[in-house]
């Protein structure tokens, strides 16, 4: 029944987020944004409130399924860790925490990447619907012809261009995340009860997504931009280690953090969202746990 949760908890998360997601895509993948200002005046310009919200619906589809995963790994590895030190050794240390998130932000690759790069191709659209008939029209139609169009054009395998990055992101993010938020959990919660209370937990949350994503943000560039290469004209890198070398050479190795102030700008109140809705609704499906568990935040 919990896994069911997800779907409106994770659904949360992503809508809270999308918009702030939308920008640090394009600032990562085009030259012609400049800044998060700029950039949302001119979406908003161009495309109007829809402009930074194309390729949601894709997310909110498969939110469930992706957080499953990465909860589910995490739940599981724990407790093979702890039953491979034995019976009564207590709660699961701080290494078992991190290399249980390290194995669920692994495992969700194969089921996120072919979503991840059709968001990112949806969001970098900036052709509008509306423009006149001069105009340039979008390339893609909607989530589903956006899907189609890669594997027609670039094979399954397109729909996996970026998961090697995108592995070294959620894999080292996901275990910050899980070891963060039970830290600043321990830290906040009284010797006299058994889980900190709800502001505590939205601390916790925000602070862990927070920490995420500044792990992760320097693999979110190279993913984005593997992703989105060749996509505008003729392609620039070779490979994943190219894109590294080049970017830098290019844009000097500040260019990996480019992001890094949107990215916890939207980590925040993201991961704040999810936990509480999360928590909500375990609330009215079962008695309240001992402990609060850590949140399947998807890193969208």
């Amino acid at each position: 029944m919990l896994s069911f949760l997800w779907k409106p908890t994770g659904a949360c998360g992503v809508a809270v987020g999308y918009p702030l997601d939308t920008v640090k895509v394009r600032i990562q993948t085009q030259k012609q944004f400049t800044g998060v200002w700029q950039c949302a005046v001119a979406t908003f310009s161009n495309e109007g409130v829809r402009g930074f919200f194309k390729g949601m619906s894709l997310p909110v589809t498969t939110i469930s399924m992706t957080s499953s995963v990465v909860f589910g790994t995490y739940r599981n590895c724990l407790q093979c860790l702890s039953q491979a030190r034995g019976a009564g050794c207590g709660p699961n240390t701080k290494q078992e925490v991190f290399l249980s998130g390290l194995a669920g932000g692994i495992a969700q690759i194969s089921v996120m990447s072919p979503g991840d790069i059709v968001k990112v191709r949806l969001q970098c659209q900036t052709e509008s619907k509306r423009g006149g008939s001069n105009m340039p029209r979008p390339k893609y139609h909607g989530p589903v012809h956006c899907l189609l169009s890669i594997i027609k054009e670039e094979g399954i395998l397109g729909l996996y261009k970026g998961a090697f990055p995108l592995m070294l992101r959620d894999g080292p993010s996901y275990a910050t995340y899980f070891l963060t938020y039970t830290t600043i959990c321990e830290w906040l919660t009284d010797s006299s009860k058994k889980r900190p209370d709800w502001s505590g937990v939205m601390l916790a949350g925000g602070i862990a997504g927070v920490a995420g994503w500044t792990v992760g943000t320097p693999m979110d560039v190279i993913k984005a931009r593997l992703q989105m290469d060749g996509e505008r004209g003729m392609k620039r890198y070779k490979g994943f280690f190219h894109c590294i070398t080049e970017t830098m050479r290019v844009e000097g190795a500040g260019v990996f953090f480019k992001s890094l102030g949107i990215n916890w700008l939207r980590a925040f109140p993201v991961n704040m969202v999810v936990f509480v809705t999360y928590e909500v609704l375990t609330g009215f499906l079962q008695a309240r746990p001992d402990s609060v568990e850590p949140p399947r935040v998807g890193f969208e």
